[in-house]
């Protein structure tokens, strides 16, 4: 199928007869409440990781996060402003958006990589677009939980060395401007973007290098909350021979000069990094374009800043 297919339309062939998990909105107080809890050990009693004490971490499914005008003119913006228009159509924007402008079939950067080196990757698949079923940990679920779940978009890469595989997702949620700035700030306060029992899960195209690409094989990842356009971007990396056994760092961590784990020393953060940047540039690019106006794909990514 032409990579130049719409995401609508695709997921009701590939998703017809998979239940829909559906992830209500809820309002954005909710992402400040209760902290994500670590399951206790082995033997111990049920913990937070469980679907009822998981909804319970982040308060009561009683409040919602619909776009409302009201939220952009509390922020001293008018209605219909050129920033309110991006985030509406960002919601949508999924429908009629070409696959080659959102996930690129190759992508260059000239100093993405360890000691600044050039970086190329190329695309081995697309996966139909859904729901967030199985997408993330338990416990990451449990943490976006309040922003909601309108389609989740993902494509995995390989580098041109076929080395490394690395899952890029966008999660188009259902939440306002205000419930995606809670959200932000959750992240950051708690630093849940660094906890190795909060990762993104890959998706593993069949036939392809990346078919092994499992939960055990993550090895560095990424998780980035936008507030501009209702959307979290994240990435997931893993060595392409399917090794196990490699401790996870976040990317943030393993693009540190001097690092040295095996997911920095591989280029691993780095490979997360570029990717999810030329994802997130790319989506916003389409919001803030009118409906209609094709664009063009981003194949180019910045290099990573140390510490990001």
């Amino acid at each position: 199928m032409s990579d130049i297919r719409r995401y609508s339309g695709t997921a009701r062939r590939a998703r017809k007869g998979e239940a829909q998990v559906e992830h209500r909105s809820r309002c954005h107080a909710a992402a400040r409440r209760s902290p994500v809890r670590a399951p206790r050990a082995a033997g111990a009693a049920r913990t937070a990781v469980g679907p009822r004490t998981a909804r319970a971490a982040v308060g009561p499914r009683t409040c919602g996060t619909g776009r409302t005008a009201g939220s952009w003119l509390a922020d001293g913006s008018s209605a219909g402003s050129a920033t309110e228009a991006a985030y509406t159509r960002g919601a949508t924007l999924w429908r009629d958006t070409p696959v080659d402008r959102l996930f690129p079939p190759t992508v260059h950067a000239d100093a993405a990589g360890p000691g600044g080196a050039p970086r190329d990757w190329k695309r081995l698949g697309v996966a139909p677009d859904g729901d967030c079923a199985g997408a993330f940990d338990p416990l990451l679920a449990t943490a976006l939980a309040p922003v909601g779940c309108g389609r989740l978009l993902r494509a995995t890469y390989t580098d041109a060395t076929s080395s490394s595989v690395t899952t890029v997702g966008l999660l188009v949620t259902e939440a306002d401007a205000a419930g995606m700035r809670a959200l932000r700030e959750r992240f950051a306060a708690e630093h849940l973007d660094e906890r190795a029992d909060l990762m993104p899960r890959p998706y593993a195209p069949p036939g392809t290098l990346a078919a092994r690409f499992g939960d055990a094989q993550r090895a560095s990842w990424r998780i980035d909350v936008l507030t501009d356009v209702p959307a979290v971007v994240y990435s997931v990396t893993g060595f392409a021979d399917a090794r196990t056994g490699t401790p996870p760092r976040p990317a943030a961590k393993a693009v540190v000069p001097g690092a040295t784990e095996a997911p920095a020393q591989a280029g691993l953060g780095h490979d997360a990094t570029a990717l999810a940047d030329v994802v997130e540039r790319a989506f916003r690019d389409a919001a803030r374009r009118p409906a209609g106006d094709p664009g063009t794909a981003t194949r180019t990514a910045p290099a990573p800043a140390a510490g990001r």
